[in-house]
């Protein structure tokens, strides 16, 4: 704090930090190991620049990718909502079945993947509330919507004869509805660093402070805790109050660049809710750093 300015560092991050681990999870995050450097960063906050209005290519990882494919891909592909059940309270989707195996929602390098039997998950289980084993498949498949989160109910409305397993309640006194599972980007071929070495101009922006989506789950803006921008391939300056947005589709087609599985990591989301009366619920979302081409940024 610094008279009327108030800024956010953390480590490791102000949301999706929560497995289906034991102490050592709490160990391999070397909390200790990254106090200081927290800290100092905090500190630098209050004097850094804003975040710069422009169009950029942009690099997002950690929490941050982890809450973009919750809320644009994983929401965006709950059957239920797709169909209409949700719309009076938490909206509907872009993501209409005619689309399914059609409309292209990525790069062709955009793989991501529900999986319930996913080691550390926050979803994992052995059956859903329907009693349909764990499983594993295609949300979209290499940039083309390929699934959605179904269960028994609805599963035949898009040609499926067995449901996919996303059927939960999150208690006994509730009834299951379709839920987001872990649901993770596959890790593609690039390392880190040459990401950032062939970005000419751009920004990475690391944990999230906030976010706002519509209720089809196509327009969305984030904000995160900072920023760091590139020029010629080299992170050259720090700056506060970094935010982004996009159309989900737009977005996600212009990743062109996603990191090996040297970089995977998986991260948890505690606190999902949907259904009236409201249910939460806990996934998992696992990615690499992804880069993303002339993302429109600013400061808040």
């Amino acid at each position: 704090i610094d008279g009327n300015e108030v800024q956010i560092r953390s480590y490791p991050g102000g949301h999706a930090y929560m497995l289906s681990m034991g102490w050592e999870y709490i160990e391999s995050l070397n909390l200790l190991d990254n106090v200081e450097k927290t800290s100092q960063e905090a500190v630098s906050l209050l004097s850094a620049s804003p975040c710069p209005s422009d169009e950029m290519d942009l690099i997002i990882y950690g929490d941050q990718l982890a809450l973009q494919i919750h809320e644009s891909t994983g929401h965006a592909t709950e059957l239920d909502r797709v169909l209409g059940y949700e719309e009076s309270y938490a909206g509907s989707s872009f993501l209409t079945t005619e689309k399914l195996d059609k409309f292209r929602y990525g790069s062709n390098i955009v793989n991501l993947v529900a999986d319930t039997t996913l080691g550390g998950g926050l979803a994992t289980c052995g059956y859903d509330d329907d009693g349909v084993r764990a499983q594993r498949w295609h949300i979209v498949k290499n940039g083309i919507l390929s699934g959605y989160m179904t269960n028994r109910e609805f599963a035949h409305i898009i040609g499926h004869k067995r449901s996919c397993g996303a059927n939960r309640a999150d208690s006994y006194r509730s009834i299951p509805i379709i839920r987001i599972t872990n649901l993770s980007l596959m890790p593609g071929e690039w390392e880190y660093e040459d990401i950032i070495r062939s970005t000419k101009k751009g920004i990475i922006m690391e944990n999230n402070k906030s976010w706002s989506i519509d209720q089809k789950r196509l327009n969305f803006q984030f904000g995160c805790e900072i920023g760091w921008l590139i020029e010629n391939g080299k992170i050259t300056k720090m700056v506060k109050n970094p935010v982004y947005q996009g159309i989900t589709y737009e977005f996600w087609r212009s990743c062109d660049a996603i990191a090996n599985e040297k970089y995977w990591k998986l991260y948890g989301v505690s606190n999902c809710g949907k259904g009236q009366p409201t249910q939460i619920f806990k996934m998992s979302h696992a990615s690499s750093p992804a880069r993303f081409k002339r993302v429109k940024v600013f400061s808040r």
